[in-house]
């Protein structure tokens, strides 16, 4: 933290999505829906879940899970953005510029592992359902959950250590809405190449894992279901995992395009599109998928709202 100070500025300045007045209250007033949708969704799916018994099992063990990071990392970001929207106000401190940073990395890179063990948890639910409920314990769905958080957690902490050992002497300018790591790299003054190779290995180890287990379980879920004879037991085997493909598919691709890529290919404008995709739009699309695609969450509601 000592070596923040060599710069002359007391921190950064977020500039945000654009200049223009009229944009800025536009875009201030969907992300300001967008984030209460989140909110609302989010929460909703944790209530319902908890309420309602018959979704007491591994799959939405994890799911209230996903809901609650959701809600984290949304929040760790878009507060802070509707401020700067709606203020002249667009200052951060080193102290709250790496502290957003820090839990960002937390709750994304958590959500990277939470969802490849909502994969297993599938994997198991159709190609061995007879030793489903030996295999997913409640241990080990503990155990999963915990090494997501801690692997998130150890993660975060080696990347915000390596470049709080950063001098910042260009500027405080970060050509973005929210303390990301590749914008904050482009203001040092130090050779980044270390800490650029640091945080390669980190947040590629989390996604390559990840999609390893999760491509592994897809692979063995299509080739079961491939060997399953009639159409409708093929039909309902696929749809118990098609709402997860479909938030992988989102989540893993805009995550991927924007941090598997060296420094120089910082590209501001598509960056800040993917960034705002996965950072505010994906944690609303969330309870959506998983909602209106789920037959079980849809009678769930139906059974809370009537008690």
């Amino acid at each position: 933290m000592g070596r923040w100070n060599t710069t002359s500025f007391p921190g950064f300045i977020l500039m945000g999505l654009t200049d223009s007045a009229e944009t800025q209250l536009v875009l201030s007033v969907l992300f300001l829906l967008i984030y209460l949708i989140t909110l609302l969704g989010n929460a909703g799916m944790i209530l319902v879940i908890s309420l309602d018994l018959q979704l007491h099992t591994p799959m939405y063990f994890f799911l209230t899970h996903l809901s609650l990071l959701d809600l984290s990392y949304s929040s760790v970001i878009t507060p802070k953005t509707l401020q700067n929207l709606l203020t002249s106000t667009k200052n951060i401190s080193f102290m709250g510029c790496f502290t957003q940073m820090y839990f960002f990395i937390v709750f994304s890179a958590a959500e990277c592992l939470l969802l490849s063990s909502m994969a297993y948890d599938r994997y198991v639910a159709i190609c061995r359902p007879l030793h489903y409920p030996v295999i997913m314990s409640i241990g080990l769905c503990r155990a999963l959950l915990t090494g997501s958080y801690v692997i998130g957690f150890v993660d975060s902490t080696v990347n915000a250590f390596s470049m709080s050992q950063l001098d910042f002497c260009k500027s405080n300018v970060i050509q973005h809405f929210f303390c990301d790591t590749s914008p904050i790299l482009a203001l040092s003054c130090s050779d980044t190449s270390e800490v650029e190779i640091v945080i390669f290995i980190c947040a590629g180890s989390n996604l390559v894992l990840s999609l390893i287990t999760i491509s592994g379980s897809y692979v063995s879920i299509l080739s079961t279901i491939l060997k399953i004879n009639s159409t409708a037991g093929k039909k309902t085997a696929f749809s118990t995992c098609a709402s997860h493909l479909l938030g992988v598919t989102i989540f893993y691709s805009t995550m991927i395009f924007t941090y598997l890529k060296p420094k120089m290919s910082y590209s501001l404008g598509r960056d800040q599109v993917a960034s705002v995709f996965y950072t505010i739009v994906i944690p609303m699309l969330n309870p959506v998928i998983y909602s209106l695609r789920n037959k079980e969450v849809k009678s769930a509601v139906v059974r809370v709202l009537l008690n």
